[in-house]
């Protein structure tokens, strides 16, 4: 088959289009990118141009291929335990953050990808709580790629991803298993039952169902950095608007809010306090 070429009108079409309904803003520059990630799939539906590719998905009323497109143009790159110095900070605050919050835990893991962040935020907790078991803890998880979410709710990782991790941690909340004889790790039912996974996208997303709830803390990293300056400083007025008083918000290591601290005030690096 002939080598699909993304013409210059065609990508102005598709960079509305992924502003619009994903949020990320695609510089000009990004054309050749855009073109390597999606020209497999649009050979797979027997399409013949990107042109035909943006006629597809405009007439795709369901949402799949919307879904599926956000998979290929976000990038999907997360580990366990990432951001070490947030960890330890969180580790300084925990007892003076159970306190303020009654001994009720509620953590937003936003953007969470195949499941790595809120799993950790779950392990944390189990090493660093004594009785963990009787704390009322609910983490939310969500993403906008259903596709990343079966990965994150199976909770089974392959012997790569689970290289960060320490040994300890491994004996402790994984079970071996084997699929396709190739050794993999089983996350506990107990930290499972912890984490509530959800479909969300972050930019289009109805934040009315979060109405009648007040997080403590929000992990949002490595996020906005897709995002332009008005849809960064939306999506950090909403954090606000559900964080409790003086909860958390924690973002990427390269991210900073700077123009949009609004009503935070910095804790650390990358590190907000809603005050």
């Amino acid at each position: 088959m002939e080598r699909l070429v993304l013409r210059r009108k065609e990508f102005t079409l598709l960079q509305a289009f992924i502003y619009q309904h994903i949020g990320i803003s695609l510089g000009d520059h990004k054309i050749y990118l855009v073109q390597a990630r999606l020209a497999k799939r649009v050979k797979h539906l027997g399409l013949e141009s990107f042109g035909e590719y943006y006629d597809y998905l405009v007439a795709d009323k369901k949402g799949g291929e919307l879904e599926y497109l956000s998979s290929l143009i976000s990038t999907n790159v997360t580990s366990f335990f990432r951001e070490q110095k947030q960890w330890e900070f969180l580790k300084t605050h925990l007892s003076s953050i159970l306190a303020s919050s009654n001994g009720k835990l509620r953590i937003w893991s936003a953007a969470c990808s195949s499941g790595e962040e809120p799993y950790s935020i779950a392990m944390f907790l189990a090493e660093h709580l004594p009785n963990y078991a009787q704390y009322d803890i609910k983490i939310l998880a969500t993403d906008v790629s259903s596709k990343v979410l079966k990965i994150a709710m199976s909770g089974v990782y392959t012997q790569k991803a689970c290289m960060s991790l320490k040994e300890e941690y491994l004996r402790k909340y994984f079970t071996p298993m084997r699929v396709q004889d190739e050794v993999h790790y089983r996350i506990s039912d107990m930290l499972k039952k912890q984490i509530v996974f959800r479909e969300f996208n972050l930019v289009t997303g109805d934040y009315n169902l979060f109405a009648h709830k007040a997080f403590d803390i929000i992990f949002c990293r490595n996020v906005m950095i897709y995002f332009d300056k008005p849809t960064q400083s939306t999506l950090v007025d909403r954090f606000h608007s559900i964080l409790r008083k003086e909860g958390y918000l924690f973002i990427g290591s390269s991210e900073a809010l700077t123009d949009m601290k609004k009503e935070f005030k910095s804790k650390s690096a990358s590190i907000y306090q809603k005050v």
